[in-house]
């Protein structure tokens, strides 16, 4: 196996990452991560192709994040990281694994930072119209720069509200929902089966559809396992952020778009162009409420800026400190990689100018080449757990605090399954331009990795 032992760069002031995140910062973190801004914008699209059969698409998705997030949780808690899977692949495959991943990922955060941001915009310039949506871009950056610029717990705390404020929407909105359905709500009749009944009205084509729309609409739950390094207790943080993400992709994924398609005619117009969550409330007649829910999404746009702009940072920084970047990067002062900071708001922000300025073509090609990196790091996670389980059962198994249910059994079909789903991109025109050019990606900086791995390996 190649040797990963790197060096570590200099660290300005000698210092090292804070351990600023409470307990209580990491559990609303684990909480209201999972409520991305994917499931409020991006599941109409999901319902208008799948109808009903949603549900079931978000389960079998829901399935194998769960698979995966067990997986990164046994390595987390054995291995507490800043760089969590990047740091993985590098100890059970090699420097060019970590690389690969952490380079991947860290231009998949850095562009999401852009677009939650121009998402953002577009729903503030709705309230307020004749403002630059360039102008309020610019706003949250500087904000949320800032408070990462400052300290691990200004993250801490955005965060925690964030959250807060997100988990009390979804949890009222689901009680809501529940009680139309049963048709005590007040002054509503309840729909009974009546938009249940064409369950796949686009067949197995529009099911797939739907599937490839989840399984995206999931990212951003690894955040929790980079938080947990900057935690006052990060292998506690990390068993418990696992132990439970079955419950809460169940209730706030699942539950919600089984209320909501029960609630709301699949194929109504709202849904794309309103959002669900807003046409479920629209449909319910309570005044107000489908605005109260543009807030809501607000809220989560805002929330993953302020995670991507950190978990961006880390990522970053933990490469560096592993030899695998600008030494720059890897500076830190007062526990917090500021230069890491600014390079991936800066390059966040720079998305955002690509959009205004090459609409048609640098901007789209972005997007595409992020498209499938999520599924790219999830084979790196499942790999490295695949080698690294021998290695902890063998040399440190009291490190084993998590363990991946029925191993090697379902890690392997995870593995099959995110196979899978690479065949049905690969059969879909839209998302087939997504996977080359995400493979094209991969493969370019698992060159480079590889190189530079060769290149240590010759000077050591």
């Amino acid at each position: 196996m190649p040797s990963t032992t790197v060096e570590t760069p200099p660290q300005q002031d000698g210092a090292s990452l804070s351990h600023g995140l409470k307990q209580r910062h990491l559990s609303m973190i684990a909480l209201g991560g999972v409520i991305g801004a994917g499931l409020f914008v991006g599941s109409g699209a999901g319902i208008a192709a799948a109808g009903p059969s949603i549900v079931i698409a978000y389960a079998l998705s829901g399935l194998l994040v769960m698979l995966v997030m067990r997986m990164l949780g046994e390595m987390s808690a054995a291995y507490p990281s800043s760089g969590s899977f990047s740091a993985h692949a590098e100890r059970a495959i090699g420097p060019w694994a970590g690389f690969t991943a952490g380079w991947s990922f860290w231009v998949l955060l850095c562009t999401a930072v852009g677009l939650e941001g121009i998402g953002a915009a577009k729903i503030v310039t709705g309230w307020l119209p004749g403002t630059p949506e360039w102008a309020w871009v610019a706003l949250f950056m500087v904000v949320f720069c800032g408070a990462n610029l400052a300290a691990v717990k200004n993250f801490g705390e955005f965060e925690f509200w964030f959250a807060a404020l997100k988990v009390g929407a979804i949890s009222l909105f689901l009680v809501l929902g529940g009680l139309a359905i049963f048709g005590v709500l007040p002054g509503t009749d309840s729909p009974g089966t009546s938009n249940l009944t064409d369950f796949l009205p686009n067949g197995g084509e529009g099911l797939i559809i739907g599937l490839l729309a989840s399984v995206f609409a999931y990212g951003g739950m690894e955040t929790v396992t980079i938080a947990a390094a900057e935690s006052e207790n990060p292998v506690k943080g990390v068993a418990s952020a696992v132990r439970t993400a079955m419950w809460r992709i169940a209730l706030f994924y699942i539950g919600s778009m089984a209320v909501i398609v029960t609630l709301v005619p699949w194929d109504s117009q709202a849904v794309v162009e309103k959002g669900p969550y807003v046409a479920a409330l629209d449909e319910l007649g309570i005044p107000g409420a489908g605005q109260l829910m543009n807030v809501v999404v607000l809220v989560a746009l805002l929330s993953a800026m302020n995670a991507n702009i950190y978990g961006s940072s880390r990522i970053a920084y933990s490469l560096v400190e592993r030899g695998q970047g600008p030494k720059a990067l890897g500076r830190v002062t007062s526990g917090v990689p500021r230069i890491a900071v600014l390079a991936s708001s800066v390059f966040g922000f720079g998305c955002v100018l690509l959009s205004y300025w090459r609409p048609d073509d640098v901007f789209p090609w972005l997007l595409n080449m992020i498209g499938a990196v999520i599924l790219v790091v999830w084979i790196f996670i499942a790999v490295s757990q695949l080698r690294l389980r021998a290695r902890l059962e063998r040399e440190a198994p009291e490190k084993l605090t998590v363990r991946m249910w029925a191993f090697p059994v379902l890690t392997w079909v995870a593995l099959a399954g995110m196979v899978a789903i690479f065949i049905l991109m690969a059969r879909e025109p839209d998302t087939r331009v997504q996977l080359y050019s995400t493979g094209g990606m991969t493969l370019l900086l698992a060159a480079v990795g590889y190189a530079w791995q060769k290149a240590r390996a010759a000077k050591s």
